[in-house]
């Protein structure tokens, strides 16, 4: 008998691999779509949850064509939710429900869903504030039910509906929407397909010496489930079949010591500013990391010092920290890969910051070209300049928005509205947000410089200031900042305004957990002002 073509839609993945050889799923909590159903799973488990969330949303009306909001707490039943709504031909659109209640509001506007799934606090913030999120004839499904606020519906009062038949649509047309950041205004909804998603499903799934998944492998993850990398990553694992993946659908340090007390991974992926809120746990718990042979960073940049305390507690041979750079529209557009030696090596203070060398383009998938942001025209190598990037796994548009979409796509280039350097050796250095730009230094090498620098900080963040000099803005760890400290730490830099001190919990962030810039200059400036002119974000 032929071996059936693996799917490229999320919404056919997991029957397809339903009693199937596998690896086991744990938690480090439940599912809240499935609270009473533990916190282990193989692939058939994870198939019949799928099943049973499409049966739901048909029997709440949604339709093929209808779209699925799904707004909830971080968790890979983001993913589940998603794959259950496509499965009957519905879009889902996974967003983070750390967006405030206004928000989501313009954001429901635009998506206009059948269907909304919500967190109870996500429902009862929009009630309280007087947000409407639901239009007219729009189903709500309260995820806990515990706190009804409006119309909503219990998620759990719809089990036991009749599961449908799968009616998938087809590769080439729009299979899920994730979200842009939001970090400079409403968040846009990308669009993409399972030919577009597949692209990265295909070069996740290749076989690559040392760094590939290993049947012995306890792969552990701590990502933003409302991101395509997530769906891509979920794929991934019942192809791979490591022995064990593990699943953190949060980031508190007290909940990661005791998921991975229990089950040590060998590769852990985490959100940039995940492993900076764990720096303290490889000295406090340096167990818990002996034996990762690989981290994984994506989303954002990270800091050579974080790198470092991870790094400093495998007892592996050869470990490699691996970053991927992208955006939502495109994908990972770079790969890089950090061994210790090299992480060990190198402190910022003498080597600048090696980290803004977000690698190669990824080959055969993507082309990069650095050009002036006037005439768009590519500048030299060495020089600075908006990134451009020509891939295959490019998002089909932005729903509602295609001005804005058009407005990034430079014959053919789509415009990261990042500030890069491509060098002689086919790498690239990010050295800003084009918006975030501060004239005369790179902004993500001077906040590197500054966390290598000052041990007691867990977050820097500099904002450029068209009115004045930039303004540095820093949580630490004891809620003080040592005067002397400081003025070591900024020996050799750019003139610097009086630091801001706040918690870190302070600071506005993001459902992948970078701080909002815009948010934090309108607190702390009160101004919207910066030297960008944020054209392209």
């Amino acid at each position: 008998m032929p071996k059936t073509k693996r799917p490229k839609n999320i919404g056919a993945h997991f029957d397809h691999f339903a009693g199937k050889p596998g690896p086991i799923w744990h938690l480090d909590r439940p599912f809240d779509i499935a609270p009473d159903a533990g916190r282990a799973y193989d692939s058939t488990s994870l198939a019949h949850l799928v099943q049973d969330m499409s049966g739901r949303l048909y029997a709440a009306g949604l339709r093929r064509g209808d779209r699925l909001a799904i707004i909830k707490h971080n968790h890979m039943d983001v993913v589940l939710l998603a794959a259950a709504a496509a499965r009957i031909g519905g879009l889902p659109a996974m967003i983070t429900s750390t967006f405030p209640p206004d928000t989501l509001g313009k954001m429901m506007e635009r998506l206009e869903p059948k269907v909304i799934v919500a967190s109870d606090d996500v429902l009862a913030a929009a009630h309280e504030q007087g947000v409407q999120l639901a239009g007219p004839g729009t189903r709500v499904l309260a995820v806990e039910g515990e706190l009804l606020s409006g119309d909503a519906t219990r998620l759990a009062d719809l089990a036991g509906s009749d599961i449908p038949a799968p009616d998938l649509r087809p590769d080439s047309e729009p299979m899920l929407l994730t979200h842009t950041s939001g970090t400079t205004g409403i968040p846009k909804f990308v669009m993409h397909s399972a030919d577009t998603i597949g692209v990265y499903g295909v070069m996740e799934t290749i076989r690559i010496p040392f760094l590939s998944t290993r049947p012995d492998d306890t792969v552990a993850s701590c990502i933003a489930f409302v991101h395509s990398r997530a769906v891509t990553w979920v794929m991934a694992q019942s192809v791979l079949i490591p022995s064990k993946v593990v699943v953190l659908g949060g980031s508190d340090p007290d909940v990661v010591v005791e998921t991975l007390g229990r089950n040590r991974p060998t590769t852990l992926e985490a959100c940039p500013n995940i492993f900076q809120r764990w720096e303290h746990l490889p000295k406090a718990h340096p167990e818990l990391f002996s034996d990762v042979r690989m981290f994984v960073s994506t989303f954002d940049a990270i800091h050579p010092s974080t790198i470092r305390t991870f790094m400093e507690t495998s007892h592996r041979r050869r470990p490699v920290w691996a970053q991927s750079w992208g955006q939502s529209e495109i994908g990972p557009a770079t790969l890089a890969q950090y061994p210790k030696r090299k992480v060990m090596r190198k402190r910022s203070d003498d080597h600048g910051t090696f980290t803004r060398n977000v690698g190669r383009p990824v080959p055969f998938v993507t082309k990069i070209k650095v050009v002036d942001p006037e005439t768009r025209r590519p500048v030299s190598r060495g020089k600075s300049g908006l990134v451009l990037i020509n891939g295959k796994g490019r998002c089909l548009g932005y729903l509602g928005e295609p001005e804005r979409y058009n407005e990034k796509v430079w014959d053919g280039w789509w415009n990261t509205g990042d500030i890069g350097v491509h060098r002689w050796d086919g790498t690239v250095d990010i050295l800003d947000r084009e918006v975030d730009v501060i004239p005369g230094t790179s902004g993500i090498e001077l906040e590197s410089l500054l966390l290598e620098r000052l041990e007691d900080a867990s977050e820097v963040i500099v904002l450029g200031n068209p009115n004045g000099l930039p303004v540095p803005i820093i949580s630490t760890h004891s809620g003080t900042l040592d005067r002397e400290a400081w003025k070591r730490a900024t020996a050799g830099l750019i003139a610097l305004d009086e630091p801001r001190i706040i918690d870190w919990e302070d600071f506005p962030r993001t459902g992948t957990w970078k701080v909002r810039r815009f948010d934090l200059r309108e607190k702390v400036l009160q101004s919207s002002e910066t030297f960008g002119s944020g054209r392209w974000t």
